[in-house]
């Protein structure tokens, strides 16, 4: 993608441009906005089974997935949703400061970006309009969820 800032055509452009074209991508962040993500963020594999997120516990990270996908599951162990490329988890905690409502598992091998509440906080001091479209992109994820959701309760 010749439009992507030389933070992320160095080695995964392929990826990158999951982040800019999933399906339900964090919509309103842009390529620079990725860079400066990316830049602060760490690279994390995961095997099959392993738990990203625990419910129970805080995070203190957020991760987007850049490969693979993982299953969303109450404290109980029911499933409740998939997340695959593109997407995110631990949003919910990040926004409220507070412990998870539901466990992440990698499904299947998963490559992931964490990036630390605080390395997010800090981004969003410098630039506020990255804040603001990290925000958004959340809000409409968030509404599009729970409209998934009311859909399937009819």
């Amino acid at each position: 993608m010749s439009d992507l800032p030389g933070a992320i055509k160095s080695g995964a452009e392929q990826q990158y441009r999951v982040l800019l074209t999933a399906k339900n991508r964090m919509e309103y962040l842009t390529a620079n906005d990725w860079a400066l993500i990316a830049d602060k963020s760490q690279r994390l594999a995961f095997s099959k089974d392993d738990v990203l997120i625990h419910a129970g516990r805080q995070p203190r990270k957020v991760f987007v997935i850049m490969g693979g996908k993982a299953r969303v599951e109450s404290a109980a162990g029911t499933k409740l949703a998939m997340i695959q490329e593109g997407e995110i988890c631990g949003e919910m905690s990040f926004l409220e400061g507070s412990i998870a409502s539901a466990s992440v598992v990698a499904d299947t091998a998963l490559d992931t970006l964490a990036i630390e509440w605080t390395a997010l906080q800090q981004l969003f001091e410098l630039y506020p309009h990255l804040g603001s479209r990290f925000y958004r992109s959340l809000a409409v994820n968030l509404s599009r969820r729970l409209r998934k959701q009311v859909s399937r309760a009819d």
